[in-house]
């Protein structure tokens, strides 16, 4: 697996980035060597935060954790991305079954007492008018409604778009590609 790991308001010293290319490693057994990880490090306040996603063809496998510690923080992320693979495991094996991406071989299964719980569902459903709005607009009935996200159309592209609260306090927008 190939890394890409960069820092925002920090300095990557040698020290992490050994560590970093360390434990990500032991992702190394479940991906072609092909296979890119982006790692982005970043501190705020007392946060040390690690981001790393994986981009592989048609899926994206993405951990986000931070800690007082950037070396727990790698740790937690690594084991975040390990229980992704073993969890989605069959589903992945189905969307990749002609192709080198993953090596399911070294991928082993959960125990059974986590393979029993229930899977998630969907429980509600809800429809609603979506009459063309600005950006704005739609972060002013995100913050009305005291959600963290909200679907909306875009006036000005006439695409449904989704403006979302970010962790840092910002505001995401998300907008479709065809």
């Amino acid at each position: 697996m190939k890394m890409n790991i960069t820092g925002k308001n920090m300095e990557i010293t040698d020290a992490l980035r050994d560590v970093t290319y360390k434990k990500m490693g032991k992702l190394d057994k479940y991906f072609d060597k092909d296979v890119l990880a982006d790692v982005t490090f970043s501190v705020e306040k007392n946060r040390q935060i690690i981001e790393v996603t994986i981009d592989l063809p048609g899926t994206i496998l993405r951990a986000e954790e931070y800690t007082d510690d950037m070396y727990v923080s790698i740790d937690r992320a690594v084991d975040v991305l390990e229980r992704q693979i073993r969890k989605y495991k069959t589903k992945l094996q189905k969307r990749y079954q002609n192709t080198d991406t993953i090596r399911f071989e070294n991928i082993q299964p959960l125990p059974q007492e986590q393979e029993k719980e229930e899977k998630p569902k969907i429980v509600k459903t809800k429809r609603f008018f979506m009459k063309p709005m600005h950006e704005e607009e739609a972060l002013l009935q995100m913050e009305l409604l005291g959600h963290n996200f909200f679907m909306f159309m875009n006036a000005e592209t006439d695409e449904v778009n989704v403006v979302y609260k970010r962790k840092d306090g910002n505001y995401g927008l998300i907008e479709p590609e065809f």
